[in-house]
């Protein structure tokens, strides 16, 4: 089933779709190397060209030039690209991650990307630390097949604040507007993609200012008849993902909560190896990341996991519009597990070259 959200006029039948990489940093440039071919090889057998372009953006160009992302390079990704392919970002090289903050999350607010899309399906049953039907821990039937979408632009990553003596205070931004665009979507992609129920989380109950996401909740559900809308304060939701994370089709929710929400469901499909994200907003260039960071220890060891780079790279071309090589790339992953070739996080012992070649035979 296609994963594409919203609409945007990017996806068109094009000749060649204009990708732009950033591997980044750590083992960034290792598993986006890997997935490129697998992701080409995908696409060209679908009869979808792309046309890869990488920028040297990260911490070695940072250290050598002290640029981050300049203005030029901004609006080229803004004006004259499709989809952006982001590897990971962060060094303890630079202090504080300047140069993570600066391209990560500058391109997240310039481009106004609101949408942070987080699926979270269990490729593989003995991925899961469930435990299920008595079976031993990671030998689970559970179908764990759901979206989150984490809003990516307000809350308290907008770093607004002060320090007082010592009294350190963040401020949390919620806008009508903003709570309302990122509720329509999920309730939009429900809709598109048959699911039945969309689940919004908050902590309304303690913290006030997120009576606006109860407001535009109800509002937005008012829109969608035959979607049913359920609410969760967050810390039970935490407890039910992990109770009966079958349940669940679409979660909404805010940055900060999404943000650890995600990486909860992460932990159940097999850890952060396997999960994959996009940043969006319909009509612009997707920004389009595997969510386990730079790893700086495992750089160069040939050992890090590419399955969710290749996974991204599976969002990234159902987001152009072509979902079948997007689904041949889930598949040759999934035969890929079954067949037991596996990275060293998800308890094998096979290299990133070993992974990507079963993957791309597959294919």
């Amino acid at each position: 089933m296609s994963r594409t959200v919203g609409r945007s006029d990017r996806r068109t039948e094009k000749a060649t779709h204009r990708v732009a990489v950033i591997a980044g940093d750590g083992i960034g440039p290792e598993v986006i190397e890997a997935a490129i071919p697998i992701i080409e090889r995908a696409a060209g057998k679908h009869g979808v060209a792309l046309a890869w372009e990488r920028l040297p953006y990260g911490a070695d160009h940072y250290l050598k030039t002290g640029e981050t992302l300049p203005e030029k390079a901004f609006r080229k990704l803004r004006d004259d690209t499709d989809a952006i392919f982001l590897g990971a970002i962060g060094d303890p090289r630079v202090p504080g991650n300047e140069h993570a903050r600066d391209i990560l999350l500058g391109l997240r607010f310039k481009l106004d990307l609101y949408i942070n899309f987080r699926p979270v399906r269990l490729l593989h049953p003995d991925l899961t630390p469930l435990r299920s039907d008595g079976r031993t821990v990671g030998q689970s039937d559970r179908n764990i097949d759901f979206v989150i979408f984490r809003e990516n632009t307000e809350g308290v990553y907008l770093g607004r604040g002060r320090v007082e003596g010592q009294t350190y205070i963040a401020e949390e931004i919620n806008t009508a507007r903003g709570v309302e665009r990122i509720i329509r979507a999920a309730f939009e992609w429900a809709r598109t993609h048959g699911k039945t129920r969309v689940t919004m989380s908050d902590k309304s109950n303690a913290v006030p200012a997120h009576r606006v996401w109860q407001e535009q909740f109800k509002a937005v559900a008012a829109a969608h008849a035959g979607i049913e809308a359920e609410h969760r304060y967050v810390d039970a939701l935490a407890m039910d993902l992990v109770r009966k994370p079958e349940r669940f089709q679409v979660i909404v929710t805010n940055n900060l909560y999404g943000d650890i929400l995600s990486d909860l469901g992460a932990g159940l499909v097999g850890g952060l190896g396997f999960a994959a994200s996009a940043n969006l907003h319909p009509g612009r260039a997707g920004l389009f990341e595997p969510v386990h960071g730079s790893a700086p220890p495992l750089a160069g060891k040939g050992v890090a996991n590419p399955v969710a780079a290749v996974l991204t790279g599976a969002l990234m071309l159902e987001q152009l519009g072509h979902a079948e090589p997007a689904r041949a790339l889930e598949r040759a992953v999934k035969e890929t597990l079954a067949a037991g070739v596996r990275s060293p996080d998800a308890g094998g012992t096979a290299t990133t070259r070993d992974v990507a070649a079963a993957i791309i035979d597959r294919i």
